[in-house]
């Protein structure tokens, strides 16, 4: 399998919605390498908001060092009193966080903040 000739390029982008919500618009992979950006665009946010939704549209793929970051936000959000919701997940995304029965663990909104099962 050829090397890729660029590295896993991970941006986010926050917009603060009405009252304690914060939106971050994430685009690229989560993956190994690439986590740090997500970390340090949710981790400050934690201690003074509600409500963070990670918007996963724009990702195409994650892997298990992906996973676990979302899992560490959610750990941290939770113990802070913060719910961090994700929202517009990939097949693929979906699949990984049923295979590892996370998917029970995250909660899930639609486009206009409705939750699913």
């Amino acid at each position: 399998m050829p090397a890729s000739s660029s590295p896993a390029v991970f941006t986010v982008d926050v917009d603060h919605c009405a009252g304690n919500v914060f939106l971050l618009h994430c685009h690229g992979r989560l993956v190994s390498g690439a986590t740090h950006a997500l970390s340090s665009a949710v981790t400050p946010l934690i201690p003074q908001t509600k409500r963070i939704v990670l918007d996963l549209a724009d990702v195409q793929h994650t892997d298990s060092m992906g996973i676990g970051a979302l899992v560490r936000l959610f750990v941290s959000a939770k113990a802070s009193g913060c719910n961090l919701e994700l929202m517009h997940l990939s097949k693929q995304i979906r699949n990984v966080l049923g295979i590892t029965n996370l998917g029970t663990v995250f909660t899930v909104i639609g486009e206009n903040g409705i939750k699913f099962m």
